[in-house]
């Protein structure tokens, strides 16, 4: 009796531990969840006003071939039709001047300056709901009508700065307390006129410091210091929305410059998180260009100033329209947004190797170790953006229990960035959208510039992302940081991404707000096409139409830009930050494979706690004005001799300066005294062999027994042979060929040699020169002589066509 006794309360008490270490775990599940859900970011709802229809035909997916006519920068422009400036109530224009008809579905943004809905423009039920307001002007659940093309009226705003907390309120609410700048030798209140309207369905704003005696509909010049700056924004975009415009979008934003006297313009066409259409972001900017000029003058010369897309559409600008812009100042660059594409969507198939595949493998778990693949920097202690959500689905899904600790630039970076370009059945703002529209919308970036891509007979773009014959790791193999069983695994796991007639949703579990079923993929795996060494995934293959016709369009800069170019970023590589520095020598390379030289083209990196830009825009000032009184010099004649390559401490001490402080072994040279202190790193295609100019979509192919005659392997290539089978199983069509240009890039001269440029309103000769032999070497074989794509300025006569 005693024993049952015993046994029994021992019984109790292990059952009452048992249940309550259950209900501990649900209990911490439940927190563990609730704080997953309460910090991770959503998918947005839907608003008020989605968008219900859209014009009949608008969703026909209609193939269409691939664009072929001639290069932007060959083309002319035609007649400005539309009579600005446009008055204070009245719209500005809708449909584009040459960038083609508009698209649609199309979402409404939200203009916080003025708070007004879009203008009614149809009884159909097509685009967004407009409501009726009620006596405090507040909305109604009341329809009143539908715009499909939200346009705004014209309105001006004045704000001020206060001296109480230096910041910017509006002007009726002033007192006492407005700030003083002092500009063109004389103190002025710091009053800034704002207007904003919409020009091409997309918002605009103009911002400048209050004349003396001015009225909203005719400001006055006298504060004004002659110069324009044109604000950029980036951002990834698949296009189909109008963005939002708010104060702090131009005034906050620039405020150091509006103080200066600089007038602001900016336009949410300008914005690559609305788009990525550069023939659209050229448009709107010649426009707004114009609006301005009717109302102030013609500026002494437009400066432009964005970063990450917003730097993107200044090399492209200048690229495609001397004229538009007569200066750049590029923050946190890329070359072009194309071109982004190829080394970003190897990330996640990289990823889900070491995170999944490999994963029994300790090696993979260090991610430094990574970095000899990835090439892109990694760092062993970071928390990344996800790692919330991966331990929260740790509890359900083995496979997040074993992924490492710290992450790479894959990761923090460019993770949920390849769905939104590339999956066309996924965007995180499809909730915006009725269900009927958004299930027939195609979301995809190749989607939004299908006039360029073209778009096969099922009716989807073509891609330009390619991947056959790309040998991941090649370098790390040569230089013995991974075994040739490891090299074959990789490249024989890693296929490519699926389709698009094959893809399906996004598995975002907590993002779309349910927390059941735990349906989650941070890697897309489910849209790849994978495989193993017994079985090798088949690779993704673009279409070679596609590729010519994004070149012929103009998205990829070729480098032969004219005007002076300062690009400015801070030194991002310690965060895993998306703006790697890399990015900047790309540039710099396509800029000197095309001119000869890269002489126009300034590189500043500093500390994230220094920021350089009202020294940069003072150089590119003087800059200016040399060339404006000195025009037959050119730009790099014109070059001031403080205008120099350089870099910055933490507290704007000039680390280095001169010509040859960014040398390294991108341009195989000794590291410089900035590249030292500032190292950049690499990409997945560069471990593959790709050059660091990144432009290489689609590689020729070569055999692996010339790969091998050639010393492709090095030290491997032993190893190499003896798994030859293997090799051709993998590759069955061949490896890539880097020391050939790449695949689809037009073989004719897209614009021709010679001619002028116009600066700031002067003819600029422009500046060609011989490639030196050293230099124009490092490209080539022993057995081959590749010859580089020319490319050129219009001819004399392009000014006549508004170029």
């Amino acid at each position: 009796m005693a024993w049952s006794a015993r046994n029994l309360s021992a019984r109790f008490s292990t059952r009452r531990i048992v249940t309550g270490v259950v209900a501990s775990f649900f209990i911490l599940l439940g927190l563990g969840g609730w704080y997953a859900y309460e910090k991770l970011p959503r998918v947005p709802g839907v608003p008020k006003a989605p968008v219900v229809g859209v014009p009949d035909g608008a969703l026909s997916h209609a193939p269409k071939p691939a664009y072929a006519g001639a290069h932007p920068r060959k083309s002319g422009r035609p007649a400005e039709y539309f009579p600005f400036p446009i008055a204070i109530g009245e719209t500005g224009p809708v449909e584009t001047l040459f960038a083609g008809p508009s698209t649609y579905p199309f979402l409404c943004g939200e203009n916080s300056v003025t708070d007004a809905q879009p203008l009614v423009d149809n009884h159909n039920g097509e685009g967004v709901p407009v409501f009726s307001l009620n006596e405090e002007g507040k909305k109604t659940d009341e329809i009143i009508g539908y715009s499909r093309d939200c346009s705004h009226s014209t309105a001006v705003s004045y704000y001020y700065r206060s001296t109480l907390d230096g910041q910017f309120h509006p002007l009726e609410n002033a007192q006492s307390d407005i700030d003083k700048v002092t500009v063109n030798g004389k103190t002025t209140d710091f009053v800034v006129r704002l207007e904003t309207g919409t020009i091409n369905r997309f918002f605009y704003a103009i911002a400048a410091l209050r004349g003396e005696g001015e009225t909203a509909d005719r400001p006055n010049t006298s504060n004004w210091n002659k110069r324009l700056i044109y604000q950029f924004r980036g951002g990834v975009g698949v296009g189909r929305r109008q963005g939002n415009m708010g104060r702090k979008s131009i005034i906050d934003r620039r405020a150091d410059q509006l103080a200066r006297g600089y007038a602001v313009v900016y336009s949410t066409a300008n914005q690559t998180s609305n788009h990525y259409n550069i023939w659209l972001a050229e448009d709107t900017a010649r426009r707004l260009k114009k609006q301005f000029a009717a109302l102030y003058s013609e500026p002494l010369y437009t400066v432009g100033i964005g970063g990450s897309g917003g730097a993107i559409q200044q090399y492209l600008l200048a690229q495609n329209a001397p004229g538009v812009l007569d200066a750049a100042l590029p923050l946190y660059s890329y070359p072009d947004m194309v071109s982004q594409t190829i080394y970003v969507f190897d990330c996640e198939p990289l990823e889900y190797y070491f995170d999944v595949v490999a994963a029994e493998d300790p090696r993979w778990r260090d991610v430094s170790e990574r970095q000899a693949i990835i090439g892109l920097a990694t760092k062993k202690e970071f928390d990344h953006r996800f790692k919330v959500l991966e331990n929260a689905a740790a509890l359900f899904d083995g496979r997040y229990r074993a992924t490492a600790n710290g992450a790479s630039e894959c990761v923090q970076g460019w993770r949920g960035l390849v769905p939104l370009v590339n999956n066309p059945n996924f965007v995180h703002f499809s909730k915006s959208f009725a269900d009927p529209v958004a299930e027939n919308t195609h979301w995809s970036h190749w989607e939004d510039l299908r006039d360029f891509y073209g778009a096969g007979e099922t009716g989807y773009a073509n891609s330009a992302w390619d991947n056959q014959g790309v040998q991941y790791g090649l370098n790390a193999l040569k230089q013995g940081q991974i075994s040739v069983d490891e090299f074959l695994r990789l490249n024989a796991t890693i296929g490519g991404w699926k389709d698009p007639t094959e893809q399906g949703g996004e598995k975002l579990w907590f993002m779309n707000g349910e927390l059941f079923p735990m349906e989650l993929s941070v890697w897309s795996e489910q849209n790849m096409n994978l495989g193993s060494l017994d079985n090798p995934a088949p690779r993704s293959i673009a279409s070679v139409e596609a590729i010519e016709g994004i070149y012929r369009s103009g998205h990829v800069f070729l480098g032969d830009v004219e005007i002076p170019i300062l690009d400015v970023r801070h030194y991002l590589e310690g965060e895993l930050d998306m703006h790697h520095s890399l990015a900047s020598f790309s540039s710099r390379e396509r800029i000197r494979r095309a001119r000869g030289h890269s002489d126009n083209q300034l590189i500043w990196m500093s500390h994230k706690s220094y920021n350089p830009i009202d020294e940069a825009l003072d150089i590119i000032d003087h800059w200016m004005q040399k060339i404006i009184e000195h025009p037959e010099l050119g730009v790099a004649g014109n070059k001031p001799v403080e205008a120099t390559d350089r870099c910055f401490d933490k507290d704007g001490n000039v680390l280095a300066a001169g010509p040859s402080v960014w040398d390294g072994s991108w341009n195989h040279k000794p590291a410089g005294a900035c590249m030292q202190q500032y190292p950049i790193y690499s990409t997945p295609r560069q471990v593959a062999g790709a050059p660091i100019t990144g432009d290489v979509f689609k590689c020729a192919l070569q055999p692996v027994e010339r790969a091998l005659a050639k010393d492709a392997y090095g030290a491997a290539t032993a190893a190499v042979v003896e798994r030859i089978e293997d090799m051709h199983r993998i590759f069955p069509e061949g490896v890539c060929n880097y020391s050939v240009p790449g695949m689809g890039r037009p073989k004719d001269r897209l614009f021709r040699n010679g001619g002028d440029v116009i600066i700031a309103g002067h003819l600029v000769s422009t500046d060609y020169r011989t490639i030196p032999g050293e230099m124009a070497q490092e490209s080539k074989t022993a057995d081959e002589d590749i010859q580089p794509t020319p490319v050129s300025v219009e001819d004399p006569e392009a000014s006549e066509n508004n170029l």
